[in-house]
Order: C-alpha cells, then sequence, then structure tokens
C-alpha cells in the first residue's frame, strides 16, 4: 500500500462514520500517522489557508509543506487514488465524479441525522455542516420508499402505497407538535425519525432472504417483528434525548 505523506485530512470528531474512515485510512496505511487532524483543533494559523466553513461540509486534504487545499470528493480521490490510480482515474471520469459529489454531499450534509451524537459545546470550533433544505428531504424520501418497499416484502400485506401514507402521517402529526421550532429543527427530527424506521427495515432482511428458501413460522414472523419494533422505538427515543441536549 502506497502512502500519501505530508496530507492532513480534517475529520469531525462527533461524527462516528468520518472518525471509522479516516483511522482506516492510516492503520491500512493509505496516509502516514499524522494524517488526520480533529477540525475542531484547527490551529489560527491553519484557518488562515483553511476555508473553515467550506471544510465543515467538505472534507478537507491539506498539504502540510506546499499549504494547498482541497475539499470533498477531490480529498477521497486523492488518498485512494495514490494507492489505487484507478479509482482516481474513474472517479475523475466527468459523470462519475458529477455522481460521486451528489453522492458525498448527500451523506455529508445528512451525517449529524444519520449517525447523530451529542455535540461538544466547550468547543468554540465546531463541524457541524449547512443546513441543505434539498439533501434532507431527500433524505426523507429515500429511506421512507426503501424501508416501505422493505415492510412489504417482509409481509405483502402490507400495501407500499400504504406504508408510504402511513409513515407520512406520523410525520404529519410529530411535525405539529415542533409548529414552536424551525423548519430546520422540525426537518432535523423527522430526518432522524425517517432513518430509524430505515434501519429498523434493513433488520428485516434476514427474514425477507429466508422466507425465499424456507416456511417461517407465523408466530415467529410476528415475534421478529415485534423485537424490530421495539428496536426503532428505543432508538427514536435515544435520538430524542440527542436533539434535547443539543438545542438546550
Amino acid at each position: 500500500m502506497k502512502t500519501l505523506r505530508n496530507q492532513t485530512l480534517l475529520y469531525d470528531e462527533d461524527c462516528p462514520l468520518c472518525k471509522v474512515y479516516t483511522s482506516g485510512f492510516i492503520k491500512i496505511g493509505m496516509l502516514d500517522e499524522n494524517g488526520k487532524k480533529s477540525y475542531c483543533k484547527l490551529s489560527a494559523q491553519e484557518q488562515n489557508y483553511i476555508d473553515v466553513k467550506r471544510a465543515s461540509n467538505e472534507i478537507a486534504l491539506f498539504d502540510n509543506v506546499n499549504k494547498t487545499v482541497i475539499y470533498g470528493i477531490d480529498s477521497l480521490l486523492k488518498v485512494i487514488g495514490f494507492s489505487f490510480p484507478w479509482v482516481a482515474k474513474v472517479g475523475n471520469i466527468r459523470p462519475v465524479k458529477y455522481l460521486l459529489q451528489k453522492l458525498y454531499s448527500f451523506i455529508s450534509y445528512n451525517r449529524k441525522v444519520i449517525i447523530p451524537g451529542k455535540i461538544n459545546k466547550v468547543i468554540a470550533l465546531q463541524c457541524v455542516p449547512d443546513f441543505s433544505f434539498m439533501y434532507r428531504n431527500l433524505l426523507i424520501i429515500f429511506t421512507i420508499s426503501v424501508s416501505s418497499f422493505l415492510f412489504h416484502l417482509f409481509d405483502k400485506q402490507f400495501s407500499i402505497l400504504e406504508i408510504i401514507g402511513f409513515q407520512m402521517a406520523l410525520f404529519l402529526f410529530q411535525s405539529l407538535l415542533f409548529l414552536k421550532f424551525s423548519k430546520e429543527i422540525v426537518l432535523n427530527f423527522l430526518g432522524n425519525f425517517a432513518v430509524s424506521v430505515f434501519c429498523g427495515a434493513l433488520l428485516l432482511i434476514p427474514i425477507i432472504i429466508l422466507k425465499i428458501f424456507f416456511d417461517i413460522p407465523e408466530n415467529v414472523h410476528k415475534a421478529y417483528f415485534c423485537a424490530m419494533l421495539i428496536v426503532v422505538v428505543i432508538d427514536i427515543f435515544r435520538r430524542i434525548q440527542i436533539i434535547k441536549f443539543n438545542l438546550s
């Protein structure tokens, strides 16, 4: 594995996903031991040549020697492409790169909702992405659609349109409870709720696959579904506590 040296990725230390993949780059040797740094620990001097605002939305890779910075999908293509040149070559093809940029933005702007975490309010420099109305709504639409499809596969008695309608009714009811809050906070909560349901739907996949080959007893089928609902409810309450903490 070729190591890209004298380059440092700025990562969001409150984002578990960011911590995992930046640490992974170092562990497998794509970056040297100084290849990552918490965004929150940027020095005043480093902030002179790093676009702090942009770096909160797109992971920044800065060259410690030349003091140059690249952002987002360009950063990841450079790190991965140094060890696997074909990845950079394919990734930089215009249509492919456009799709990668959109996918990266979809994940980055929603990362605090996909995997929420309590914000360390003691730190002045927070790596919080800008709120994107478009990407937050895309997340909600995507998770509702996929979870509805999986619920239908799990039990054909569940009509996809009925499940979507039921989830939208729940969303509307919960939105009424949050009327005193801003549109951003309401969509953050609804995004968290949608992701919880989506994760619960993913838990149904093993039974969906098993049903192709075996007849699953009805009591097992119902028990598994109830267990999934309990997991979803627990996760929703966990997310609500995190949202409350971040708002207080």
